[in-house]
């Protein structure tokens, strides 16, 4: 869970997020945003990347309004900031405006020490998202998420899930969410067991395999077998996730060995070369639109949608041709 220095005011006027663990950066940004929605539900929210902050748009964000609105102004990936701009910025830290609150979000490197350690000297409030590369962080990650919500996990239910689902960070916060949704009292490994293993598991990532190999026809016909047999719908659009992001990430790793790439990415070396199979067809565009299609097709069995088979469907179709996209 993201640390957060003794100045625990999201309101502050300047927020720095270090780290790469792109979930708990996005909610880092999302708790300052609530909370200036709070105050003013009128809040101004500009969520910029580091090539969209050119010298001169952090005064023109900053520069005072006639109606004194609140404004939260984030920067994604600071660390990348021009030398201009960083000086715009640098120059903004010693004098920022009232009811503007600026999130700067810096992976924590070298590069870009220059602005964090401004930031810093500044006073800013400081929210840790470091990568959890040790299979310990994770479980305390998924004990947290289950205090958060306000329930209980035995230990044995909390390993058990990152036994399941592995190290993506969005899909273990998904699945303590899913399982504190549908179940009552304390939630033990059974439970768990009963969600995400087994044959439930298997048919999810069935599905997932077919699609990603761009074998359409025979990933709807797994598809509509796992949810005729109760596979629930949260499970496939997780395994569909896994298997477009492990795409994701092989693709844009160094090559290597299955061990070292394993410990870089990690995958164990057997899901290494099974993904490297299926990546033939694929391309960073078909990534983008297959990553897109399960957003939508979470959101849809999540209760965004009137028909979360037809959510799924339409979106092992999208992945399927994605596969092809070479």
């Amino acid at each position: 869970m993201a640390k957060k220095t003794a100045n625990d005011d999201p309101l502050a006027p300047l927020t720095l997020a270090v780290g790469q663990e792109d979930l708990l950066l996005d909610r880092a940004v999302k708790q300052v945003v609530t909370a200036a929605r709070a105050v003013d539900a009128d809040t101004d929210v500009r969520d910029l990347t580091s090539d969209q902050l050119q010298p001169g748009t952090l005064a023109e964000l900053t520069s005072p309004s006639l109606f004194a609105e609140r404004k939260v102004v984030v920067v994604r990936n600071a660390h990348d900031l021009s030398a201009d701009t960083v000086k715009d910025v640098k120059s903004y830290l010693g004098a920022p405006a009232e009811e503007i609150t600026l999130v700067l979000l810096h992976a924590g490197g070298a590069k870009g020490k220059g602005l964090l350690d401004a930031a810093r000297k500044a006073g800013a409030r400081e929210v840790a998202c470091p990568k959890m590369t040790k299979p310990a962080d994770r479980l305390a990650f998924v004990r947290g998420e289950f205090r958060a919500l306000g329930r209980a996990a035995t230990p044995e239910a909390c390993q058990t899930l990152v036994d399941a689902i592995g190290s993506d960070l969005r899909e273990l916060a998904s699945a303590v969410a899913q399982l504190v949704a549908d179940v009552e009292g304390t939630i033990d490994e059974a439970i768990v067991g009963r969600y995400y293993t087994g044959r439930a598991e298997a048919s999810s990532f069935t599905v997932a395999d077919r699609a990603v190999e761009g074998r359409t026809a025979e990933a709807l016909e797994a598809l509509r077998w796992s949810l005729s047999t109760g596979v629930a719908p949260v499970l496939i659009t997780s395994a569909l996730a896994q298997g477009v992001r492990a795409i994701g990430k092989l693709s844009s790793a160094r090559g290597g060995r299955p061990a070292d790439l394993a410990r870089e990415l990690g995958m164990p070396p057997w899901k290494i070369d099974r993904v490297r199979q299926q990546m033939r067809g694929w391309t960073p565009d078909g990534v983008s639109v297959a990553l897109r299609a399960v957003a939508e097709a979470d959101a849809g069995v999540k209760g965004g949608g009137d028909d979360p088979e037809y959510a799924l469907e339409k979106a092992v179709v999208t992945i399927a041709r994605a596969a092809r996209s070479r």
